[in-house]
């Protein structure tokens, strides 16, 4: 009886044991089931994420940060580009303190760390259209990078010309100036300011819609380049319309002894057009002290740049003018009184000082011409001027 007790007894246990042996040899298959069905969702869930962002996130991820990605060129930011191109635009939103402020930056130094052609920045202060567009398209046809061309007129005024004129979008910012008022001066400072920010502008000529050049443009480029001197009358004048404009108030910046007069119409090197444009300590005793019948625009540049730079100056203009008819306003010049005799007049009327020598070329620029005149100057122009 006990026999078959242990017997069943063992029968227990190798059942037992042969069931754990079953049980231990399907739990492998079964976690290998569950391992499998776990990857192929998984496997799934990956699959339709990138499939997810590839159609959706990953385009805009892509091109954002494509467009935010910036090459290495020579017209970034912090290359020398940005100091030496001119620009491109020359209608802007700067005030006139931001304006003057920016140009008065310039090199200290007088080698430059790249090629530069010297430019001679044409700066027209008129009150409207340019009646003689035409004659000076002419002068300056062929010249492309030897000169720059800036229009102030009156700001309501707005110049179009056709995209192959040499003055298509060269107007500035402009405000109104009034004749014998420092709203005069500020138009010429600003016009000086606006050229200024091109690096390669050496030689800084003001004239009006009325002006026109006397000579072609080789000559004229040759004389302002080859000069050791700006060009800019500045005289003491001890009569009435001189120092009789003068007022104590002005001292001690400005004391009589160097008080000046000369023509509006200049010719004057960078440097001067930038201790013009950087101007402070003259300009307000101007502005406050020198109205009319002081007309500013007579009296401070003249002044300043005496105060300044005297030794800069020719003491001359280079613009000729007729005042032999008298008034405050010198002749103008129509139709009619263009010929051959005419400007014998103007150009054997005296001799003066170029670079410590006598010479008979004593102007390049002259006016009062009127549009009347434009025909005739385009039709003589060839054989006097030589353009």
């Amino acid at each position: 009886m006990q026999t078959r007790v242990m017997q069943m007894e063992d029968g227990k246990d190798n059942g037992i044991l042969i069931s754990r042996s079953v049980k231990s040899k399907s739990f492998p298959s079964k976690l290998l089931l569950i391992l499998g069905l776990f990857l192929a969702f998984a496997l799934t869930v990956f699959i339709i994420s990138v499939s997810t962002i590839k159609y959706t996130g990953l385009q805009s991820v892509v091109t954002t940060v494509t467009s935010s990605f910036v090459t290495c060129r020579e017209d970034e930011p912090n290359s020398l580009s940005k100091w030496i191109q001119p620009p491109a635009v020359l209608m802007h939103n700067l005030s006139d303190e931001e304006l003057l402020w920016r140009a008065s930056f310039w090199p200290r130094r007088k080698e430059y760390p790249f090629r530069r052609v010297p430019k001679i920045a044409f700066m027209f202060l008129t009150k409207g259209p340019l009646p003689l567009a035409l004659l000076w398209e002419r002068f300056l046809k062929g010249h492309k990078g030897l000169y720059s061309v800036y229009i102030h007129p009156h700001p309501s005024f707005t110049s179009k010309f056709p995209a192959t004129s040499v003055f298509h979008r060269r107007q500035i910012p402009s405000q109104v100036a009034e004749w014998g008022r420092m709203t005069m001066c500020d138009a010429e400072k600003r016009l000086l300011a606006n050229a200024l920010l091109d690096i390669s502008n050496e030689w800084f000529v003001l004239v009006s819609e009325s002006c026109i050049p006397l000579f072609n443009f080789t000559t004229i480029y040759s004389y302002l380049s080859r000069s050791k001197h700006s060009f800019m009358g500045a005289f003491d004048d001890p009569g009435p319309f001189g120092r009789g404009r003068y007022n104590e108030n002005m001292e001690p910046e400005v004391p009589i002894t160097k008080w000046r007069k000369g023509s509006q119409w200049f010719e004057i090197n960078r440097e001067l057009a930038a201790t013009i444009v950087k101007d402070t300590l003259y300009y307000p005793k101007f502005k406050e002290f020198c109205r009319p019948a002081c007309y500013v625009d007579e009296h401070y540049f003249p002044t300043m740049l005496t105060i300044e730079k005297p030794m800069a100056l020719a003491n001359r203009s280079l613009t000729w003018v007729d005042w032999s008819r008298g008034g405050p306003h010198p002749a103008t010049f129509g139709r009619s009184d263009i010929t051959e005799k005419f400007f014998e007049k103007i150009f054997d009327g005296k001799n003066c000082a170029y670079n410590g020598r006598n010479t008979s070329m004593c102007y390049l620029f002259a006016r009062k011409f009127a549009p009347s005149a434009l025909e005739p100057l385009l039709h003589i122009a060839p054989k006097i001027m030589g353009f």
